[in-house]
């Protein structure tokens, strides 16, 4: 069967398997899959880009990924956590600028208690109608539903990759079984939950690419995050080359045309590679991008790997030139929350 013939029948019956999906990323003819992600995108999110003001409040960690320069091990790294009343003051800037998310990411960092998450939610919630996604990592059962009681709508865990061997190996702070028991968690409360995962990862192969995506699948999901791997030099894996952009954005319309419905960004690490990137994922399939709010003085210690691209403007300015950017492509800018695209 040819790559053609494949695609349509992923988008007919919204089935794939492994051999398919591999066909896919290693045939050379792109422009039909990305004509129809972009097609599929059109059909099920229209023409509006989302925009989300991410709060990066906490650069400490207890985890050790090979990957991240954030993680516990890298001693270099000046570490910062934002106060619980500064981090809503943030949270207020940017629901004044016109931000309808707020995005409240950190390191997993066990001094943020469950009660000290609640204390943040409860305030944030109480500027409007604004929805709140927390991307934390992983905590125990009690603590998601506690937060999902105070507010919280969605929550993004990104499982990194569905090879085992290789999760457990890039992780020895945890294990994909309990990764994934965390997500599972977060459906069964309800969260409008996310996952997502890299290309390029040393010890990766096309068909964990293809596993990863009807991992998404399994998981309905209803937002995922893909983008290239990107090597820190305070890591392990600093020798490693960069994802490749190509493939990324194969996979995105890939699990464009499989999912159908969720929300896909494109990343700040497809940014980071080639700022074309992030116009191109925008015609692959993507539909939402991210803005950092958070102070300047934190921007550059949160660096899960190396973005040169950091320049110092208002929340305001950055948000109008984004609004700029999407028009100019003739997109529209989102007024809405952005929630969930029902099945």
């Amino acid at each position: 069967m040819d790559t053609r013939k494949i695609i349509d029948k992923i988008i007919e019956k919204s089935e794939a398997s492994i051999e398919d999906i591999v066909k896919i990323l290693i045939s050379q003819q792109d422009s039909y899959l990305f004509e129809q992600a972009d097609k599929i995108r059109k059909e099920y999110c229209g023409d509006e880009i989302h925009l989300r003001a991410i709060i990066e409040f906490s650069n400490y960690c207890r985890c050790d990924c090979l990957y991240c320069g954030i993680n516990r091990q890298n001693l270099h790294l000046k570490r910062y956590r934002m106060n619980l009343d500064e981090i809503i003051e943030y949270a207020k800037k940017a629901y004044k600028a016109g931000y309808k998310t707020i995005v409240l990411q950190s390191g997993e960092d066990t001094w943020y208690t469950r009660e000290k998450i609640s204390y943040i939610i409860k305030k944030i919630k109480k500027l409007g109608n604004i929805a709140i996604t927390l991307s934390i990592g992983e905590r125990d059962f009690d603590d998601y539903k506690q937060w999902k009681i105070d507010g919280a709508d969605r929550f993004l865990l990104k499982h990194e990759t569905s090879d085992e061997k290789l999760y457990n190996s890039l992780h020895p702070h945890s294990t994909f079984k309990n990764r994934i028991k965390c997500l599972k968690w977060l459906k069964k409360l309800k969260y409008q939950t996310g996952s997502g995962f890299m290309i390029g990862l040393p010890g990766q192969t096309l068909n964990t690419i293809a596993k990863d995506i009807l991992l998404l699948k399994e998981l309905d999901v209803d937002m995922a995050g893909i983008g290239p791997f990107i090597p820190h030099p305070a890591t392990k894996l600093k020798s490693y080359p960069i994802g490749d952009s190509k493939l990324t954005l194969k996979a995105l319309a890939i699990t464009r045309i499989f999912l159908k419905r969720p929300h896909l960004p494109t990343t700040t690490s497809l940014e980071v590679t080639d700022i074309k990137d992030r116009e191109n994922a925008f015609y692959t399939g993507a539909n939402v991008i991210m803005r950092k709010v958070e102070p300047y003085k934190y921007r550059k210690l949160y660096e899960i790997y190396p973005n040169p691209n950091i320049k110092e403007k208002t929340i305001e300015e950055e948000k109008k030139e984004i609004e700029n950017y999407i028009k100019i492509m003739g997109r529209k800018v989102s007024t809405q929350r952005g929630d969930a695209i029902d099945k």
